[in-house]
């Protein structure tokens, strides 16, 4: 399936709520969001800083069908980018997640900025670990503890990618 990138706009909101609003989207992340948690997180994603990026993955049809961003991360006291996605369940095993993914390493690439991408999917999300794969991510850390919502410890891999070299 083909699909692009647009950047988050006001309009997304209602798919802010299909994607970290339903209990099945969030089933490796802690647990649905409150609609306010929701709407909260949507004004973060427009008021990103210069340098970060969240974007909706836009089918050819002009659907929206998930999100993909990055942002920085102080990751053992270094800086880096974090990467996350999401796509909606009528969607998911179709290439959208590994597509729009590579689309938004391409862009932070781009920016030249922090050298080293890290994703940190659940140990128990094996379709995100082996997206990671996929896309040429090292595992450099499995089967380690992560704070997320906070107060909220999942396991998770950590992956990482050289954008230097990307």
């Amino acid at each position: 399936m083909n699909v692009h990138l647009e950047p988050w706009d006001e309009g997304d909101e209602p798919l802010a709520h299909k994607l970290f609003g339903d209990p099945a989207m969030m089933r490796h992340l802690g647990g649905p969001e409150s609609s306010e948690k929701v709407a909260e997180r949507h004004q973060r994603f427009l008021q990103l800083p210069d340098g970060e990026a969240m974007f909706k993955i836009v089918s050819d049809d002009g659907q929206p069908v998930g999100s993909v961003g990055y942002w920085d991360n102080d990751h053992f006291d270094e800086r880096v980018y974090e990467t996350g996605w999401f796509v909606l369940p009528a969607f998911q095993g179709r290439g959208v997640a590994a597509a729009a993914t590579r689309q938004a390493i391409d862009r932070a690439a781009a920016e030249k900025r922090n050298r080293w991408m890290h994703a940190f999917p659940s140990v128990t999300n094996p379709a995100s670990n082996a997206i990671c794969r996929k896309l040429g991510f090292e595992l450099v850390e499995p089967d380690m503890d992560f704070e997320y919502p906070k107060g909220h410890l999942l396991v998770v891999n950590d992956w990482r990618l050289d954008l230097f070299s990307a």
